[in-house]
């Protein structure tokens, strides 16, 4: 087995892995796509450009780092105090080592009603906020989802 044949089944093996890292909380889907990305490069095939190869790279890093912010930013945005957005961050790092994979998905919404409720507000407002969280939270997975999914249209288009 050739060197090429090596790095262009790590790239699709990167790719898929990435993807459903993009929807399993444990598995860093952006990074693992970026690399598919870069085993593809290393190949014969050299399709991208240093632009567009920096351009993933920089996506990666800035969807993996927006992952852990937006149910923050999503309990702020839907009234949540200070309390509900401490909640939101202490609940997505409690959830990532208490009940994986599917702490990272409940813990942001947990902690959000738990951070709003020890704030002093009531049910209805602290439901509110941890609907907030957990609608950020869809849109982190839906933006990891589309970097997986380009990452894929990419390799296809360096195919041809």
């Amino acid at each position: 087995m050739s060197w090429d044949t090596v790095l262009f089944v790590m790239a699709i093996i990167f790719l898929l892995l990435g993807l459903v890292g993009s929807i399993i909380p444990l598995i860093p889907g952006p990074p693992l796509s970026f690399f598919g990305i870069l085993f593809m490069q290393y190949s014969h095939f050299q399709p991208f450009s240093n632009t567009t190869l920096w351009i993933f790279g920089v996506f990666a890093v800035v969807i993996t780092v927006l992952d852990y912010v937006v149910p923050i930013w999503g309990t702020k945005r839907f009234g949540g105090t200070k309390a509900g957005q401490w909640g939101s961050a202490i609940g997505v790092f409690c959830g990532f080592f208490i009940l994986p994979p599917f702490g990272i998905i409940i813990g942001p919404f947990v902690g959000a009603l738990l951070g709003e409720i020890i704030g002093g507000k009531d049910m209805d407002f602290a439901v509110k906020s941890a609907i907030g969280s957990f609608l950020g939270f869809l849109a982190g997975t839906g933006m990891k989802i589309l970097y997986g999914l380009a990452a894929i249209v990419l390799f296809i288009i360096g195919l041809f």
